[in-house]
């Protein structure tokens, strides 16, 4: 919880500022805001390469080291207003952050018991969620009073993730899985169901995140304080919701859960595009925030994606298979911001479209997850043979 808390402080302060610094001081189109996101994506799709700094290293130091490199990374970001600079920022702040993510998910999966992993995530999911609050908070609360300027706030936010992180590697002890994890690359044809899961959601969500703010502030005008106070908003309402929604997901099953998480995304990106051509009028801009803030809370129940993976892998694929996941996650992303930024230039609401399609598609996967997945029964089509038998 703690190491998740101040990831998201570093990262959520960098996102706070990213759209209105890219815009204001270095005067970006859709196209660069494509361009920048598809290099933010690179380290996310290299993710796969954890598996070989886990043969050398545990994911515990992986996990430290990676929130440093974040943290260097959002310092710097104030001091490069150019797509230049922000391309290189950019990249150091995203690979400290996604080979976090790649270690983080492997310690999650290995150290929380089965039963009670959703709900524990559902906490880790506050905790990120309260980090996020506290980032934008202080943005939205600093920038309306005193007005410091980008610089000053990049550096402070990555200096204090930096610090925190220093701080965990002293404090805490060593936490490892009991199962030896598979050295190598692992790829198992009997997950190939989650790996189609987690492709399309790395596809759909990168719409969203290269593309939902950046239509605020490029449509409608939101500013640093409005967008930060948006952000506020959502991760305000997370911080409690967040636990509440890790239960319900260990209640209803990943089945039920992983389709509502797609209808919802369906009706966000629906309303986004209809915003987008003006058709709520001048209830345009309200209804789009509304849309960010639905989309920043029914995100959370991506956490059924992992406790499905949790239910049917073999335990020692765990850490190797989160740095794969990882990767296809984000094959998509890499190429898709760039791709659909030339199609913003010519109507957002194109881009919003076809994010409704690519969750439409992720929904109909999802009806082939089943109601109590387990090894030898990962999907309705799955015959009960033994595992050993693939």
């Amino acid at each position: 919880m703690v190491l998740a808390f101040v990831n998201w402080l570093g990262f959520a302060s960098w996102n706070a500022l990213l759209n209105n610094f890219a815009k204001e001081a270095a005067g970006f189109t859709g196209q660069d805001i494509g361009i920048l996101q598809s290099v933010r994506e690179i380290p996310g799709f290299l993710a796969f390469t954890a598996i070989i700094l886990f043969w050398l290293i545990r994911e515990q130091i992986l996990a430290y080291l990676s929130l440093i490199t974040m943290g260097l990374g959002v310092a710097i970001t104030g001091y490069f207003p150019s797509l230049g600079g922000l391309l290189l920022t950019t990249m150091i702040m995203s690979l400290g952050f996604h080979y976090y993510e790649t270690a983080q998910q492997a310690l999650q999966l290995q150290l929380l018991p089965k039963a009670q992993a959703p709900r524990l995530l559902g906490r880790i999911a506050g905790a990120s969620a309260a980090a996020q609050l506290i980032a934008f908070g202080s943005i939205a609360l600093i920038w309306k009073l005193f007005q410091p300027g980008y610089v000053t706030v990049f550096l402070v936010a990555g200096l204090v993730s930096v610090t925190l992180t220093l701080v965990a590697w002293a404090v805490f002890p060593r936490f490892q899985g009991a199962v030896p994890q598979n050295k190598g690359f692992v790829v198992r044809k009997r997950y190939w169901l989650y790996y189609a899961l987690t492709f399309m959601s790395g596809a759909r969500r990168q719409l969203f995140m290269a593309f939902g703010g950046f239509l605020l502030v490029e449509r409608f005008g939101y500013d640093v304080s409005a967008t930060a106070t948006l952000l506020l908003a959502t991760y305000g309402i997370n911080t409690f919701v967040g636990p509440i929604l890790g239960q319900m997901i260990g209640r209803v099953g990943e089945r039920f859960t992983i389709q509502i998480e797609n209808i919802s995304l369906i009706v966000v990106f629906v309303g986004y595009a209809l915003a987008s051509h003006g058709h709520f009028g001048g209830w345009g801009a309200s209804v789009a925030g509304a849309l960010f803030i639905v989309d920043g809370i029914f995100f959370t129940l991506t956490l059924a994606q992992r406790t499905y993976f949790q239910k049917i892998a073999d335990p020692a694929d765990i850490a190797p298979t989160s740095a794969v996941a990882f990767t296809i996650n984000h094959i998509a992303a890499v190429f898709l911001p760039v791709t659909f930024g030339l199609i913003w230039v010519s109507d957002p609401a194109i881009v919003f479209y076809i994010g409704a399609a690519v969750a439409t598609v992720s929904l109909s996967l999802a009806f082939l997850v089943p109601r109590h997945p387990e090894p030898g029964q990962e999907t309705v089509l799955s015959q009960p043979v033994p595992v050993a038998a693939e």
